[in-house]
């Protein structure tokens, strides 16, 4: 098994569009790159704490490649907002890919090069690239909240999804 570590604004709609993959053992919804140990989800959402929310994926790189899920990540974030994402805005949303080995990092930055030179963005790409730091799992309430919590999932996804064609 591998790990892969992406933040792309609220980790609630980042869990689903990976949970539902074959090869996927596990994503976790929790919180990278800050200053303190053990931040809580008021810290890290009062951007006190310096850190991301992110997902980390346990996957099988037998049955599904990083190159997939890189690529998968960038069609569930908007890879031109350095601020926040859709409707959750401040610095502990923005969009990072976060690589856990030289074979993630350059993964990573091949399919970044692709996209940029796509066209498909008229604004520039601004995720960045960064090795993996010290991850910290979120609270229990905050796992799988899509399964926990349909109806309030359905609500965010909606306003996500509402906020991407009244801003596009």
């Amino acid at each position: 098994m591998e790990k892969a570590l992406f933040a792309g604004g609220c980790f609630w709609c980042m869990v689903q569009p990976f949970d539902t993959l074959a090869g996927i053992q596990s994503v976790v919804s929790g919180y990278a790159g800050g200053h303190i140990e053990n931040p809580t989800y008021e810290q890290v959402r009062n951007q006190e704490s310096g850190h991301i929310e992110v997902v980390q994926i346990t996957f099988d790189p037998d049955i599904i490649s990083f190159e997939e899920l890189v690529r998968i990540y960038w069609e569930v974030t908007d890879p031109t907002d350095a601020m926040g994402q859709f409707m959750d805005r401040g610095s502990s949303y923005r969009p990072v890919i976060y690589y856990y080995s030289n074979q993630q990092k350059e993964t990573a930055e091949h399919s970044k090069r692709n996209l940029e030179e796509s066209g498909k963005y008229e604004a520039p790409i601004v995720v960045t690239i960064e090795e993996a730091p010290i991850f910290y799992k979120a609270e229990v309430e905050h796992q799988d909240f899509y399964k926990k919590n349909p109806e309030r999932y359905q609500k965010e996804h909606e306003e996500r999804t509402s906020w991407v064609e009244n801003n596009q």
